[in-house]
């Protein structure tokens, strides 16, 4: 059984009015299919798609990113790649279910495969925390992310989670710092990374996995802070200002890509990745290639220092600095701000000599 958005009533219409036509043996009076009317049916099908797609507003991109059907982690991995050996635990605590992690080829490549998995239905997504990691699972992923490094495997994230996991435990046994040492650790690795954002990229339970020299998403992903809805909690108080929330958090991939904050979209099937997952794979595993290839030509230094000045220059390409090229080391040796208070400090000077002087000339008289 398919499942639809709220904005896609005439989509269901023509989708229900297209399967009666194709079985025709269900209705009274019906004994042939009427090939011509399905064809037009379906060009009508194909041109609201079109028209809907085309024209998605924040909220209705989220609704997608979440939408059910929706290919998850497991379905990319398990279709994109060969040999996949699962690995288990962060040999502190235990394992947390909600990522999967092992070692694969790609293209005859060994990689590391990272996937946040949300689950395909009220079983498993129950069993995977709905995509939310615990503690756990980001030292699970630092322990196979330094493993990678150490063989000189690159490393594949995909990424699709509200956030991590805020429960009581999670917070007693460490969230926030294991969150802060898998940033930590993503940024100091020498071998390439690369993070797909397929659906849902929350909060810092995705930005832990995604600090990455190449940030992929897909085209109806989203990418953000926080969701729209605690967002309008927190700004109006009110949960329902959802759509006022997504269009000012700038979470879309055409947003992203505007604001330098990912580096690649990869187009959707009109309608979305559950509509036509074969020509999903396609997309993917051309971006894959592409991007590994690319790496290729890299040493591991060059590598670590791509992934700094990539995050580096995120919001500062209008700023003060006249060249964000190279911006290796957080110490900016001479721009037009530390002018500007140069010439401040000589007018204040200036002017405190000038006092001193007229001060000294009056009680001279």
């Amino acid at each position: 059984m398919k499942n639809y958005l709220n904005f896609e009533t005439d989509i269901k219409n023509l989708e229900s009015e297209i399967e009666k036509l194709k079985d025709p043996y269900n209705q009274d009076g019906l004994s042939e299919v009427d090939t011509q009317k399905i064809s037009n049916t379906q060009a009508e099908l194909d041109e609201k798609l079109k028209e809907i797609y085309s024209n998605l507003d924040p909220w209705q991109t989220t609704m997608v990113a979440r939408h059910e059907d929706r290919p998850k982690s497991k379905f990319f991995i398990d279709n994109l790649f060969d040999d996949f050996i699962s690995l288990s635990g962060d040999r502190y605590y235990g394992e947390d279910k909600s990522v999967l992690t092992g070692f694969a080829k790609f293209n005859d490549t060994s990689v590391l495969v990272i996937g946040q998995e949300k689950g395909e239905n009220l079983e498993t997504r129950i069993e995977r925390n709905f995509g939310m990691m615990r503690p756990e699972g980001y030292r699970k992923t630092i322990r196979l992310m330094n493993l990678a490094n150490k063989f000189s495997i690159p490393i594949i994230s995909f990424i699709d989670t509200p956030g991590a996991y805020p429960g009581v435990g999670a917070e007693e046994r460490g969230q926030a710092e294991a969150i802060a040492k898998s940033i930590e650790c993503c940024m100091e690795l020498r071998v390439p990374t690369l993070a797909i954002i397929i659906g849902e990229g929350g909060s810092g339970g995705a930005i832990a996995l995604a600090s990455s020299n190449k940030v992929i998403m897909l085209e109806n992903a989203i990418y953000s802070v926080i969701s729209p809805e605690g967002c309008a909690t927190i700004l109006w108080r009110d949960p329902k200002k959802m759509l006022d929330a997504a269009k000012a958090m700038k979470l879309s991939a055409k947003d992203l890509l505007e604001l330098k904050v990912i580096d690649e979209i990869i187009p959707e099937p009109l309608g979305g990745a559950h509509r036509d997952r074969d020509q999903m794979l396609e997309g993917l595993k051309d971006s894959i290639s592409k991007n590994l290839d690319y790496f290729k030509e890299l040493s591991s230094e060059e590598i670590m220092n791509e992934r700094k000045n990539k995050f580096l220059k995120i919001g500062r390409n209008k700023g003060f600095i006249s060249n964000s090229e190279d911006l290796s080391t957080l110490t900016v040796k001479q721009n037009n701000l530390d002018k500007i208070f140069k010439s401040k400090k000589i007018l204040i000077r200036s002017a405190i000599v000038g006092l001193v002087l007229l001060l000294i000339a009056f009680s001279l008289f």
